[in-house]
Formats: structure tokens, sequence, C-alpha cells
């Protein structure tokens, strides 16, 4: 049976902990910071369900599930795997960031390479295998949390000397597991997704720092783990014509709590080897596979932020003159820069262990220009509206009254539509470049394949050099 829409809802019923505006909630799905999203990730399912020849495999046991948890054993796998998220993009044109296909591939990265567990732990390894199994068989819903709560981050998680569980850590092992304690960011779209990965991005440094190297995966309703939501634009948004974007997409971040939970040894992947907690993601095929699908999803959002700022501009009587239109055409640029680099990812991979995996240097590249180019995309849009964005009538009531539509229908003029439906794209525009949900968006592009210097580090670490050099010395000189 295919995962549908209406299951995926029935299993978010689980009683987890999410604390949001000063309440505890237990029962999320119906509640209005969380509702909408989750009914977008239901309809997910159910786009899955009506094309599933396109978006779900057979596996060998009979089952018939999404194509993100199959693993790129051909060329022909790995690009579908690419088209099926950029399918899946399509859906919420790409505003949702962390939808079920992201942590799914970076578990299809892990067992890849397999390999890189045995060698560190049999057990460990068999853990994780046996989790994959069964996670894809029953093609459940997966956000992670890798990174530490920021604090002061001078410091090492061990020299928190105030609190040594600032961030997750053990607290103490036994025969059934493991006791952990301390908190992890970010988890994006934790009260969406039904388990959450445990790993760690920091740095973390070897002979003092074991306590905090650990990876796990839990089902969020597990006792002991708290949600700590942020502000729900969903819940703020109002009518939904004024915040189409963020009534429906808001996928919530959190940070996550472990209040001396209990995780099962057949739930941990990683215990305490710090250098393994980098080989998780780095030395795997976990990064390349997530972000793959993470750059299908960016070209579809950028294809949709070019051909609002056309819609715009064609509004607002200006698409023909010529500083608006390489304007545009420099946000199309952008666009298909995108699209380019992610068909690069999938058209022209390597092979390792007879699993078609992009190549990891393209990868880093890729990171680097889709960090530069979303804020240079915002600013073009901005300074195409003016102040268009904010001249606008303050909901949508004012237009279901009669008195202050008379004078709203003459301030909100255009050529090609009429007021009202100016004034919804407009809104529309402004939502996506102006509001809360928008500058989080900002803030996610900029930031969620690591700060700058990161992923500059990370491709100067990994780029041909000698390849560079060699063109450099094979000229005569004279």
């Amino acid at each position: 049976m295919i995962r549908t829409g209406d299951k995926y809802i029935d299993d978010l019923r689980d009683g987890r902990t999410i604390f949001i505006n000063g309440e505890k909630i237990t029962n999320h799905v119906d509640h209005p910071a969380f509702k909408n999203a989750i009914r977008t990730v239901a309809n997910l399912y159910d786009y899955q369900k009506f094309n599933f020849e396109k978006m779900t495999f057979l596996t060998r046991e009979g089952h018939r599930i999404a194509r993100h948890w199959e693993l790129p054993s051909s060329h022909e796998k790995l690009i579908a795997r690419g088209q099926t998220a950029y399918d899946y993009a399509m859906q919420s044109a790409g505003w949702i960031g962390r939808s079920p296909d992201h942590v799914a591939s970076a578990l299809v990265g892990m067992m890849t390479h397999i390999e890189v567990f045995e060698s560190y732990s049999q057990e460990r390894s068999n853990a994780l295998k046996n989790y994959f199994t069964y996670v894809s068989e029953n093609d459940l819903y997966l956000t992670y949390a890798l990174v530490n709560p920021q604090g002061d981050r001078s410091k090492m998680p061990s020299e928190h000397t105030k609190d040594i569980y600032h961030s997750l850590g053990l607290v103490e092992k036994n025969s059934k597991g493991i006791i952990v304690r301390g908190g992890k960011m970010l988890a994006t779209a934790a009260p969406l997704a039904n388990e959450i990965f445990i790993g760690v991005q920091n740095p973390l440094k070897s002979g003092v720092d074991e306590r905090y190297a650990l990876s796990f995966a839990m089902p969020l309703s597990t006792e002991g783990i708290k949600i700590i939501s942020r502000r729900s634009y969903e819940l703020v948004a109002g009518h939904p014509k004024d915040y189409p974007l963020s009534c429906q997409f808001d996928e919530n971040d959190t940070i996550v709590y472990f209040d001396d939970v209990l995780v099962p040894w057949e739930r941990v992947f990683i215990f305490e080897d710090t250098d393994m907690c980098r080989k998780q993601f780095h030395s795997t095929g976990a990064e390349v596979l997530m972000d793959t699908q993470s750059q299908a999803r960016y070209a579809v959002k950028l294809h949709f932020l070019t051909g609002l700022a056309q819609k715009m501009a064609e509004t607002n009587g200006i698409d023909k003159f010529p500083s608006v239109k390489e304007n545009l055409a420099e946000l199309a640029c952008y666009a298909m820069n995108i699209e380019g680099l992610f068909k690069n990812l999938i058209y022209n991979p390597n092979v390792h262990n007879g699993f078609y995996i992009p190549d990891q240097v393209q990868l880093y590249a890729c990171q680097i220009i889709a960090q530069s180019i979303y804020p240079k995309m915002i600013n073009i849009i901005r300074k195409l509206a003016g102040g268009g964005v904010i001249m606008l009538p303050s909901s949508e009531y004012d237009l279901l009254n009669n008195e202050i539509f008379s004078f709203v229908e003459k301030t909100q003029y255009s050529s090609v539509m009429s007021p009202t439906d100016r004034i919804r794209l407009m809104k529309l525009v402004w939502d996506a470049i102006g509001s809360e949900f928008a500058s989080r968006h900002l803030q996610y592009e900029m930031f969620y394949s690591g700060a700058k210097f990161a992923t500059l580090d990370r491709l100067y670490k990994h780029y041909d050099w000698n390849f560079s050099r060699a063109l450099v010395e094979n000229i005569k000189t004279f």
C-alpha cells in the first residue's frame, strides 16, 4: 500500500510535546500553527500515490514506496531520483525545503557507502541498515538536527562549564541503550515529521568531546523529547489571500531538547566517536544526495521567483522597459544557472560500490553559488516592486467592504488585471520577498549549507588544484 495523505496525518496524531506561544501542545495536527503545513505535506503523499509509476518504486519484498528511498544502482535511477525531487518541489513551487525526500536522501547516501560504517562498527552498521529498512518500507517522513545550539560559539561543547548538556550529550549507557540530554538545532519541520535523525556537523575535539559524538534516530513522540517551536508564520498570517505562502508552506523550525531520553542500541548509529561523526556526512553519499535534492528544489523556487517578477512587471506596465527586461533576464539567468548545475549533478555522476553518486566537488560549487544568488534575486525583485508592495490595503476584508473598496478600486489600477487581482498578486510578491516568512527563507537559503566560509573551505580542500596549475605550467613563456 502506498502511503496516503490521510495515513500520514493519522500517524502524526502521536501525542508529541510541542511548546509554542507559552503553551504545551500535544495535539498539533489540528492546531492553527501547524494545520495547513501538515495538509501541504499530506498533499505530497497523495501526489505520490496518484503518480505512483513516476514517484514510487517496487522493492524486492513487493512494497511500493517513494522513489527517494531507492539506492541509485544505475545512472537511470539517479536521474529518476533527481526528476522526482524536481516534481516534488513543483507541488510547493520550491517553498518546502525539508520535504520528505530530503533526509531520506541523506540515509540513502549513507547506505551507498555502508563500508564507512562497517569499518567503524559492525554492530552500529547493522543498526543503521535495519533502521533504513524500517523507515523506507514505512515511507516515514524524517527531519534531522545536526547543529548544536549556538550559545558561546568560542567554546567547544565540553567547555560549557555552566551546563555540559547545553548541547546534546551522553548521560549514561546501559544494556538497553544510551540516555541522552541536551538540545539540537535546527530541527526544521519537526512538527511535520514522524521521526528525527540526530548527527553532528559542529567541530568536535578528539579526546574531549566524545560525550557529544552521537548519532541516532527516534520517533518525535518519544517520552522526554521536547519540541520548542519558533513563531508560526502560518498562525499569524490571517487571511490566506493576504499571505498565500506563509499560510500553507511554513515548515516550522524548532530546537529539540532531549530530557534524559533512552535511545535503544538498535537505533544508535555512532557512539562516542568524533571522527566518525565527520565521516557520516562527508565521507559517504549523504551530503551529496541530500543536497542534490536541495538543488532540485532550489531551481524550482528560483523559476517561481522569476515568473513572479515578470508577472508583477507586466501588471505594473513596466515589462517593456529596457532596464526592467535586463533585470528580468538576470533573474532568468540565475534560475537557469541553478537548473544547469542541478542537471550536471545527476547527469555526470561518479560510481562508488556500483552506485551512481553526484560529484562532491561539483556539489560544493553549487552550494556556494546558491548562497550568493538568493539575496541578489530578492534585491532585484524588491527594486522592481518599489512602493507597490507597501501601498496595499490592510487585508482581504477591505475588499469585502463596499465603502473601502470603492476607494481601493481607484488606487490599485492595472491595464492587464482587475484591482482585486492586482492586490492579490502584490500580496504574493510581498510574502515572497518582504514578510517574516520571506525573511526566514532568505536566511535559510544563505545558511542551510553552512556559513559561507565553511562552504568555501570545503571547495578549497577538494578542488583539483593540480589540474589548474598544470594549465598554467604548460604555457610556454618567452
